[in-house]
């Protein structure tokens, strides 16, 4: 594996003291799997350029490891790319021995250390699980200009089309420990494929190696899936530590929107209103074991819990906050023994396949679309209508022709100041319908709230039923 990086900032040789490698020597590293090597290919003033070489040792990798004498084992460890291609072993090498650089300290130059400054990384032969496309979509929101040059599958054989491995070059004005970071995080993303066992501790290094910059990537959530090698529970918590991170105080920033929301509606008692229609959906569709996703401070499940009519009550939301305040309140209720039995309180996020979502008579998603932004939006549908699949599913959103009427809110203003958007009556019934026809399901349509000859109503409801 070979990754150089080069540098034209003068004089360009002190590219050797932000990584604490000197130009003129060449060092070796031995690490658990080969040897790292480092060198400067040139080095000059005008142009400087660091190697890091690393020698894979396959009979390494093989001893000690279970299973590695059975049956094709040997074969399968000694036989694949994997020594070849850039993949987690660079990762790990770029932290073992660039890992004072990763730090964007330098005692000598720490000025320059906190500088952007031109820089060029190559990676001779990188694998993109996802093609090129996908590379770029890693790189370019972080202000990479990409180059890719494709290789063939076999040079000798071209009719056995394209390889996904990749000569890769990435240029951008940046700090040294920044490009560091984002290639220790995303190459053995692109690689979709880690050499060691995945716990804990690798959601502190991905938070600490992404700070700064992972929060507000756009493809945040297959970063954090690829990496953590799709472990629900491990992305999870890297997400709801993001979102702390994204919002120190995220809790009482969304208390004081929904009070502001509840503000635009509590002319019509709209909040009300909506709940008494889901309650009574969710009557005429039998749908005695319920979970309500994104159900915040519990209004619905109170209504339910009450009602011995229901069997059994699950409330989920991703924040705890919200989910501590649902409890407080629901145990001032002072309700029986056997009530509170049937009701349960889980953390979890909505674009997360969840095996607990799982075996409900309905879900319910009351006003909770319309803060997901819209590439989230598509993954929640598979997370509830492929992979939970209720037999109902009950979701309301508002109907943003209807903000006209509402005389405390400003012209071209949002109801909710969290919300994505806001969709006319069409656009609603177009997405519902085409979310129905590809999982199954058929949808109907009802108002909630006065209805208005005009714009309708304030509030959309689509009431999804699986087919059988």
């Amino acid at each position: 594996m070979l990754l150089t990086i080069t540098t034209t900032h003068p004089p360009a040789t002190e590219l050797g003291y932000l990584l604490y490698k000197h130009p003129q020597r060449c060092q070796e590293f031995p690490l658990s799997f080969g040897t790292a090597h480092v060198f400067y290919p040139e080095a000059t003033e005008e142009r400087c350029t660091a190697a890091l070489l690393l020698d894979i040792d396959p009979v390494r990798l093989v001893r000690g490891k279970p299973g590695a004498t059975s049956q094709g084992g040997t074969l399968e460890q000694y036989v694949n790319d994997r020594p070849y291609v850039a993949c987690s072993f660079l990762s790990v090498a770029i932290s073992q021995v660039f890992g004072t650089a990763m730090t964007g300290r330098c005692q000598d130059r720490p000025e320059l250390a906190q500088t952007a400054i031109p820089l060029l990384a190559k990676l001779t032969v990188l694998p993109c699980r996802g093609g090129e496309g996908f590379l770029r979509r890693l790189f370019e929101p972080l202000g990479y200009q990409v180059t890719a040059q494709h290789h063939l599958l076999d040079e000798e054989f071209p009719q056995w089309g394209q390889s996904q491995y990749f000569t890769v070059e990435l240029q951008h004005n940046i700090r040294l420990c920044d490009l560091l970071s984002h290639l220790y995080v995303l190459i053995p993303v692109l690689d979709d494929e880690k050499h060691y066992w995945i716990g804990d501790d690798e959601v502190e290094k991905l938070l600490r190696h992404g700070e700064g910059w992972l929060t507000s990537h756009p493809a945040r959530e297959q970063i954090i899936s690829r990496y953590l090698k799709r472990q629900g529970r491990l992305i999870r918590n890297a997400l709801l530590q993001l979102v702390e991170e994204d919002n120190p105080d995220p809790d009482s920033t969304e208390e004081r929107h929904a009070q502001e929301e509840e503000a635009v509606e509590q002319p019509i008692s709209l909040n009300q209103q909506r709940l008494d229609a889901v309650v009574a959906v969710l009557k005429q569709n039998g749908a005695r074991r319920t979970i309500d996703l994104g159900c915040g401070e519990g209004k619905l499940l109170r209504i339910l819990v009450k009602d011995s009519w229901f069997e059994k009550i699950t409330g989920m939301d991703v924040s705890y906050r919200a989910l501590e305040i649902a409890q407080e309140r629901i145990e001032r209720a002072n309700l029986a023994p056997k009530q509170r039995e049937r009701l349960q309180l889980i953390q979890g996020s909505l674009t997360y396949k969840d095996k607990r979502l799982t075996g409900y008579d309905c879900a319910t998603a009351i006003e909770v679309i319309e803060h997901l932004d819209l590439p989230r939006l598509a993954v929640f549908e598979r997370v509830l209508f492929e992979e939970a699949q209720p037999r109902t599913v009950i979701m309301t959103t508002p109907n943003i022709e209807y903000n006209i009427r509402f005389e405390n809110l400003p012209a071209g203003k949002l109801r909710h100041k969290d919300h994505r958007f806001e969709w006319t009556r069409q656009q609603f019934q177009t997405w519902a319908n085409q979310v129905a026809e590809r999982f199954g399901y058929k949808v109907q349509f009802l108002p909630v709230g006065p209805e208005d000859p005009e714009v309708g109503s304030p509030t959309q409801m689509g009431v999804f039923a699986l087919v059988i």
